[in-house]
């Protein structure tokens, strides 16, 4: 049996009253069990892989190997003879577009007889590639470039080809995001899947560019969408108090996929086995068809009672816990709650995009919000598709331009509850631009330290793209939490389609791209510190309360880089590391001795604000988290 939105809303909003609400009832059959762990650890964490594979591993087909111009009339000649004599050598390397207009047959007949005629004339007249290139393949066996000849006047596209592939997300994330809330989690991620692994087999099948670009964009349909539905399904399963543990420990597998690849990559050097290799083993994830579970929450909201209270059982029973036998019945009887017309008008008006402008401090936190986030998404997807330009080893770059994120989530995930969102999203931002702006200043032989600077700023910039969501989230009022998101996210989102174009500028003046991003993310850094901070403060429910919420913002409040603790603060993001309890007026020794110490259990059980960035049904929808 299905109910229309209006029915699920009164669902949601009664069986919370009634304490029914699916994070009541995980503290009694297990918040993070051993159900969560082995769905998180075998199915949820390894379902990430695919999308950093996907988005990343169009950099490495599209290596650009040494070439130069292709002269068949010296086809008497080995390679190395016929580069010196037919190619124009100019500040100190071979022309790469160009070779001498000379009429290599008649000169191959007098050479044959007269040695000494053996020489080059810089003063020849030169001429276009018009019979084709040679490509050095000593490190690079075959790309699109070698096979499709997308070099000199067609150099730009690759870059043509990420943008197609960028061109997708949006569109994948608002359909399957569409279907993910329709059809449910299960079967959207197994359509995404397949959806991934057809836009693979066309790019493996492609006979030209274009055929391989329009493979691409169904492959950016299922990116960011793939790392997203079972990243969802994990924070629907566990408690309030993990999301922030889950929520990093994804962004840390991810992150370990695209090491994975760097590693991928190096080992195999064609386009085609490298796209074979980074998709087709997927196809074993169709057997998570048997273990993974849906959403009990979309269930309990679809009205699917028999399968969401087999899951539940299932769960109560590994963590070795009982379900309530009140907990189904209860939860049918507020289902079938009958409204009355008054209340069904009530429901029947929903926020809209002008409500996130209507009033001026609305607009303004929107506007800040946005501008913050697309600087964050342009520098950090920007500087990891221009990690392979950098360094003498491509492949090292890129490993390593992965591998400096860990200690960043690391790091915010241990500061963000001690000095908040502001000031660590802008010495972050900061850090990341100085660094960037800082190699106009290194010479151009100095890959080295081009090298550690560039890795510095992707570690900062990878910290601050962790706290700008949950920062967001905070700034919104609930009912405007997921439209808002949806929304910055979105506009933030066109940076994608304009950052290829921005590390093109690097084939010119390699440090450029840099120096453009490292001015973006201090501008982005800067406009941050005027949001009003939101650490200790209860979150803002309605727009009213979304609008007062830092309108009083103060100088002294924009500089202040330790936030204050309200007189009464009720703890409703991430607890505080202390686990917000209130002392007694006088403690033991013993007591005092437990207090001081800060395990990694209560670190784990942080609460992240995550939880309150649902539909008005009270499941979390992935349009919102574009």
């Amino acid at each position: 049996m299905e109910y229309n939105v209006y029915e699920k809303d009164e669902i949601y909003k009664e069986t919370k009253d009634d304490g029914m609400d699916m994070d009541d009832l995980l503290p009694q059959v297990g918040e993070f069990g051993r159900y969560q762990k082995l769905m998180l650890w075998c199915v949820c964490l390894p379902a990430c892989f695919p999308c950093g594979f996907g988005a990343f591993n169009q950099l490495f087909m599209a290596d650009i190997p040494d070439h130069w111009c292709k002269v068949p009339g010296l086809s008497f000649l080995d390679e190395n003879e016929r580069k010196n004599l037919s190619i124009p050598y100019d500040n100190n390397t071979f022309s790469k577009c160009e070779r001498y207009a000379v009429n290599w047959t008649e000169f191959s007949e007098i050479t044959s007889e007269n040695s000494e005629f053996f020489t080059v004339n810089t003063s020849w007249p030169k001429e276009k590639c018009v019979d084709g290139w040679v490509y050095d393949k000593t490190e690079v066996v075959s790309s699109i470039v070698i096979d499709f000849d997308l070099v000199c006047d067609r150099d730009i596209y690759p870059t043509l080809g990420l943008v197609a592939l960028n061109i997708g997300g949006p569109i994948g994330v608002y359909t399957f995001g569409r279907l993910n809330d329709i059809i449910g989690r299960k079967k959207t991620f197994f359509l995404c899947l397949t959806t991934l692994l057809l836009g693979s087999g066309l790019t493996i099948t492609a006979q030209n560019f274009w055929w391989w670009a329009g493979s691409r964009i169904i492959v950016g349909l299922t990116i960011p969408a793939m790392y997203q539905i079972p990243f969802i399904i994990s924070l629907e399963l566990v408690g309030p108090n993990y999301r922030s543990f889950v929520t990093v420990l994804t962004c840390i597998f991810y992150t370990i996929g695209l090491m994975m690849l760097a590693g991928i990559t190096y080992l195999i050097r064609d386009w085609v086995t490298l796209c074979q290799v980074t998709s087709l083993p997927f196809i074993i994830y169709y057997f998570y068809w048997f273990y993974l579970p849906e959403s009990p929450r979309w269930l309990l909201l679809r009205g699917r009672f028999e399968e969401a209270s087999e899951i539940l059982e299932t769960l109560a029973r590994v963590n070795k816990k009982e379900l309530p036998d009140s907990f189904k019945q209860k939860l049918k009887r507020k289902i079938t709650h009958v409204r009355t017309t008054s209340e069904e008008e009530a429901l029947k008006r929903n926020p809209g995009c002008l409500d996130l402008c209507g009033t001026p401090n609305m607009r303004l936190k929107t506007t800040l919000i946005t501008v913050n986030w697309f600087a964050n998404e342009t520098v950090y997807v920007g500087l990891s598709y221009y990690s392979p330009s950098l360094g003498t080893d491509e492949y090292l770059s890129f490993f390593f331009s992965a591998l400096v994120e860990i200690p960043s989530y690391l790091g915010c995930w241990l500061i963000m509850d001690k000095w908040g969102r502001r000031w660590p999203i802008f010495t972050c931002m900061l850090i990341c631009g100085v660094c960037c702006l800082t190699t106009v200043a290194i010479p151009n032989d100095d890959v080295k330290t081009t090298l550690v600077l560039y890795l510095i700023s992707k570690s900062a910039i990878s910290a601050s793209f962790l706290i700008i969501y949950p920062f967001a989230g905070e700034l919104y009022p609930t009912q405007l939490r997921g439209l808002g998101i949806g929304t910055s996210a979105y506009i933030a989102g066109l940076g994608l389609v304009i950052i290829p174009f921005i590390t093109y500028l690097g084939s010119e003046w390699l440090i450029l791209p840099l120096i453009i991003m490292g001015l973006i993310s201090i501008i982005g850094g800067v406009l941050g510190l005027r949001l009003p901070e939101t650490l200790h403060h209860k979150l803002p429910q309605s727009i009213e309360e979304g609008e007062e919420f830092g309108k009083d913002f103060s100088l002294e409040d924009c500089l202040r880089c330790i936030p204050l603790r309200p007189a009464t603060s009720a703890v409703t993001s991430y607890e505080d590391l202390e686990l917000a309890e209130a002392a007694p007026s006088e403690k033991t020794p013993l007591e005092k001795d437990s207090s001081s110490r800060k395990s990694i259990r209560k670190l784990v059980r942080q609460q992240s604000v995550m939880d309150t960035q649902k539909s008005s049904d009270g499941t979390m929808q992935m349009t919102y988290w574009f």
